[in-house]
């Protein structure tokens, strides 16, 4: 048999391993956005403040950072199946809670036990899809999560609106997702051998290359810009799509946090064979004008508007965070990209809860729409000054 014809044969065997991966990568990401369109029943409920829900979704963040940062490379020396099992069968015990939930406590555990979960999954998850699939491995990462990410805003918001338990229901069915992929990826082969050094892997490397930290500099203002952007909707849109517009159906407010992501994949797949460089700036100039006519909906109390501007904002998030990515890692040597990794995901998914907590306590004092257009307006800042920087240093 040649080279070719053993090549084919293996990718034919890990095609079922590539495809329980990508699923499930979906999955746990669709579980994270699922709580999105229920937040504004939540407050309704248990009288819940803009800070309170900010607080529950800014938890997840850190919680699954934290999570990143120990065990997410623990797979490469226990195997990537027990990592997977262990994962998927917290985040279904993380739907439990949800399901249990009866105040803002409950959501704050079920969210921090998500956290941890995702973290470990994510890592994984996309780890177990470059080993099976080194061609087309890449993209797969770059897309599932925009596609998880909406579908759990689409169905859970679609359940909500349709279904009886509106704030039960698709937890009780990713919770049964979870149980069966826990179950099926031990019918599954290995894709990685158990090395010695798994306890010394726990322990949290973050370092940034000489080589790359004039361009980790440089897309930093568009990168943070980006994650900040997705933290606010995923966090608060519903409920400023409420207040804004006066329409209270969960679908609408979730339908335009998936727009958000649609959005983000549909670009990503455009400019997928760009330059980095012209690929950044793009993002960039996308932001600006994105969050411009989003909040111009804001303030005219118009839902097309509004929902007009998520889609070019979107466009320009996903690009920005594609670029920035594809700008950074290949200046790690073999043995930088951890540290560099991490040093990424640290600054990123600061960006994507620490700036919502600052919204969540100034909310309260001048109302959510008025927060969010100084939100909007930090964010197209941001987007300026990476703008200017990628410009300067095109011409130098």
């Amino acid at each position: 048999m040649s080279c070719a014809e053993n090549a084919a044969s293996l990718a034919t065997s890990q095609r079922p391993m590539t495809f329980f991966a990508g699923l499930s990568l979906a999955a746990i990401l669709a579980g994270s956005s699922a709580p999105t369109p229920l937040y504004r029943l939540y407050q309704e409920s248990w009288s819940l403040s803009p800070l309170t829900l900010t607080l529950i979704f800014a938890i997840y963040a850190i919680m699954l950072l934290l999570s990143l940062l120990t065990v997410g490379s623990l797979s490469d020396y226990v195997g990537r199946r027990p990592v997977i099992s262990a994962g998927l069968l917290l985040s279904a015990v993380s739907m439990g809670l949800f399901i249990e939930a009866s105040s803002a406590g409950w959501l704050i555990a079920a969210r921090a036990v998500q956290g941890l979960a995702t973290g470990a999954l994510t890592s994984t998850l996309s780890a177990t899809i470059l080993d099976t699939n080194r061609e087309r491995g890449p993209m797969l990462n770059s897309l599932t999560p925009f596609f998880g990410m909406a579908a759990g805003a689409l169905v859970s918001s679609a359940l909500v609106t349709f279904a009886p338990a509106p704030m039960q229901l698709v937890y009780v069915i990713l919770l049964g997702l979870f149980l069966v992929l826990a179950m099926a990826v031990w019918f599954l082969g290995e894709t990685a051998s158990p090395v010695p050094g798994a306890w010394a892997s726990l322990k949290p490397h973050v370092a940034v290359p000489p080589q790359a930290r004039r361009t980790l500099l440089l897309i930093s203002p568009i990168n943070i810009a980006a994650w900040a952007l997705g933290g606010f909707y995923l966090s608060l849109m519903p409920s400023l799509f409420r207040v804004a517009t006066g329409l209270t159906s969960p679908l609408l407010g979730g339908s335009v946090v998936a727009s958000l992501t649609l959005s983000s994949a549909a670009a990503v797949l455009l400019v997928r064979h760009r330059p980095p460089r012209l690929v950044l700036m793009g993002g960039a100039l996308t932001v600006i004008p994105g969050v411009l006519v989003t909040l111009s909906g804001v303030y005219l109390a118009s839902a097309p508007i509004l929902a007009l501007g998520t889609v070019i904002a979107g466009a320009g998030m996903g690009t920005a965070f594609f670029a920035a990515s594809r700008s950074i890692m290949p200046l790690a040597e073999t043995h930088q990209r951890a540290g560099l990794l991490a040093a990424f995901y640290v600054e990123s998914y600061l960006a994507f809860s620490l700036p919502v907590i600052l919204i969540g306590m100034l909310a309260p004092q001048i109302g959510l729409p008025r927060a969010s257009y100084l939100y909007g307006g930090s964010v197209m800042a941001l987007a300026a000054v990476s703008l200017a920087g990628t410009v300067l240093a095109r011409r130098r």
